[in-house]
């Protein structure tokens, strides 16, 4: 009877895993679907674009409100409701969306179709792989984070160095490790699963934050294979 019991109670917390993990690649698929209706309305918008770019300060506000929200969120998650925490992560969304209207200025159409197809399909890959590896990624991710850091800086210094090669390398450096982030933050999924079972507002706005990770790790993948292998206009 007890092993009857302890087995069911496994396959149901599988099953409330399951259900979370689906819920939070949801809400990252909602944003993904904002976004571009965001990008592709502004893209064929005269108007949007006259507000958005034809005032110098226009975009920049943007590129900061961005950022505040990102920051928000990651910082406030204790403090903010769930609809909050949401309304930001769709908020931000939006803005992405419209900041990101300058790629379909930039590439060739063949460009972003490709690029996102091969986004989508390595997203999917390593999205399974951190589902179902029984290896722990925690030090893999730190490593990547600490990658990206230094990534993000060489970006800057590459602004004044002016360096194509560099800039190459640079790019694929971070192309893989936003793949790899991929598969660390579907694993870290799990632990705000079961972190968070005794409490489940918390539970939902966890998934959130989780949702923003891996929404992030799919738009910079799509950028980077754009920026390594788009034909430009």
């Amino acid at each position: 009877m007890y092993n009857d019991q302890s087995v069911q109670y496994q396959l149901d917390t599988q099953v409330a895993l399951n259900a979370y993990i689906s819920k939070v690649f949801g809400i990252m698929f909602a944003g993904l679907l904002i976004t571009a209706f965001a990008s592709i309305y502004t893209a064929t918008s005269p108007a949007m674009q006259a507000v958005i770019f034809g005032n110098p300060f226009g975009f920049i506000a943007l590129i900061i409100i961005e950022f505040i929200l990102v920051i928000s969120i990651s910082a406030a998650i204790n403090k903010i409701s769930y609809g909050a925490a949401l309304g930001m992560f769709f908020a931000y969304s939006v803005i992405n969306g419209i900041t990101l209207s300058v790629v379909f200025m930039a590439y060739e159409l063949g460009s972003i179709s490709m690029a996102f197809t091969v986004t989508a399909v390595t997203f999917g890959v390593m999205a399974l792989y951190g589902m179902v590896t029984k290896t722990d990624l925690t030090k893999m991710g730190s490593m990547f984070l600490m990658v990206l850091l230094g990534g993000i800086i060489a970006l800057f210094i590459n602004m004044f160095i002016q360096s194509s090669a560099f800039d190459f390398v640079i790019s694929l450096v971070l192309l893989i490790v936003f793949v790899g982030l991929v598969a660390y933050d579907t694993q870290k999924l799990k632990g705000y699963f079961y972190g968070t079972q005794n409490d489940i507002a918390m539970q939902k706005k966890s998934g959130v934050l989780g949702a923003l990770s891996l929404y992030l790790d799919f738009v910079n993948i799509f950028l980077f294979l754009l920026r390594i292998f788009g034909k430009r206009r």
